[in-house]
């Protein structure tokens, strides 16, 4: 019995048919499984319309205002999915999802307002009587299976997210050849510039928190901690090693995107000051610069030299790890702060003035500049290898083996 190998050609094109098939097999499935999460979801935007946002409209329990300001979009948000999930569920995957990308400008509108409505909603519950009564009554239906209004809130959300993972997998099981490919690439650019807004969104609050959070912890009003713009990065103690004397003060430091905060405890002896701070210095990262004092600590921490255009600082602290994650967080603050300002300068710089004005300048002011102020900057001596001959002591002091 003599064995006779399948041509190179057919054997060629046996594997491109098993890679169809298989892209088929997860096309399908994943389609399935689409299609079974969609309905599910709709019928949780349903109990939400249903048995909150009518009943509440035609009771008047809750004023239109603070009604839209809790539900926002999602009245739009199920119109739009209950005629995807019509295509769905008659196979029509690209011309559903074509039609659905174009009403996304609702889940935008909800998503940046997700944040206000948990809000209000917590006010709502904690002064209106009437509401809190109706919400308890209507969670307590069959219908919702212990879900609380709070979370199906959040469901257009998460679904935002499961949205782009669906249609990544469905986009990477399709033929490019196949009629519905360009459809499905559409819809996962689209989808994911949503998702991308919710995670910027997400960002956004964690950090407004944050900034909140250290405002608090400041005793009085006369450190502002809340301003446009700017980000927490980080915070910690740091030893401060003054110009002059021997002793190292612990300082509780908070990097922004835009400026080192330099705090201190309050007085034990005031009963109200808990865990406050009292902001000591504020000092702009603009026109900053950061660099390591090596040799000093032997590997058991080190020093941090900070130049501001008004005031320096040499910070020290021993432990290792946590010097270099400050001097990493202060040099990459200190840079974007001045990329944007370079950004910023070229977009506004006017019209150079002619060559021959700006030698004249020059020469003129060359001429009436006095010979002995520049003798007197010659031999002034500044720059940074001065200032830190001055810290020398004080370095000498706590490290005697320099």
């Amino acid at each position: 019995m003599s064995f006779s190998p399948e041509p190179p050609s057919l054997m060629g094109a046996n594997s491109i048919q098993e890679q169809r098939e298989r892209w088929d097999r997860k096309r399908s499935r994943t389609a399935r499984e689409l299609v079974q999460t969609e309905q599910h979801y709709c019928h949780q935007l349903e109990l939400v319309s249903t048995f909150f946002v009518e009943i509440l409209r035609a009771k008047g329990t809750l004023k239109q205002d603070i009604r839209d300001a809790i539900f926002s979009s999602i009245k739009d948000i199920q119109s739009v999915n209950q005629s995807l999930l019509v295509h769905l569920e008659n196979g029509y995957l690209g011309q559903g999802l074509d039609k659905f990308c174009s009403h996304l400008d609702h889940y935008s509108k909800y998503v940046d307002n997700i944040y206000n409505a948990k809000k209000v909603l917590e006010i709502q519950l904690k002064k209106n009587k009437a509401f809190r009564r109706f919400k308890k009554l209507q969670e307590a239906r069959p219908e919702f299976k212990d879900q609380k209004l709070e979370d199906l809130l959040q469901t257009p959300v998460q679904r935002i997210l499961q949205y782009n993972h669906f249609l990544q997998d469905l986009t990477a099981n399709t033929s490019p050849d196949d009629p519905e490919f360009e459809q499905l690439s559409k819809a996962v650019a689209a989808v994911s510039e949503v998702s991308q807004r919710i995670q910027d969104n997400t960002r956004k609050h964690e950090n407004h928190l944050q900034l909140c959070r250290v405002q608090k912890l400041m005793k009085g009003r006369k450190t502002k901690v809340m301003a446009a713009g700017r980000w927490y990065i980080r915070e910690g103690w740091l030893k401060t090693v003054p110009p002059k004397g021997t002793e190292a003060k612990p300082k509780m430091f908070f990097l922004f995107s835009d400026m080192l905060l330099q705090a201190k405890h309050c007085s034990l002896l005031l009963p109200s000051s808990g865990e406050k701070f009292v902001g000591q210095h504020a000092f702009p990262l603009q026109d900053a610069t950061v660099e390591k004092v090596f040799g000093h600590t032997r590997s058991q921490g080190g020093l941090l030299s900070l130049t501001f255009p008004k005031a320096k600082l040499l910070l020290m602290s021993s432990n290792q790890q946590d010097l270099n994650d400050w001097y990493q967080c202060l040099s990459s603050a200190i840079r974007k702060l001045q990329s944007k300002q370079t950004v910023v300068l070229q977009r506004a710089e006017p019209r150079r003035r002619p060559l021959r004005s700006a030698v004249e300048n020059l020469q003129s002011s060359s001429s009436s500049s006095s010979p002995i102020r520049k003798r007197r900057l010659v031999s002034s001596g500044s720059g940074p290898g001065a200032d830190l001959d001055q810290l020398k002591p004080s370095i000498r002091h706590l490290y005697p083996d320099v």
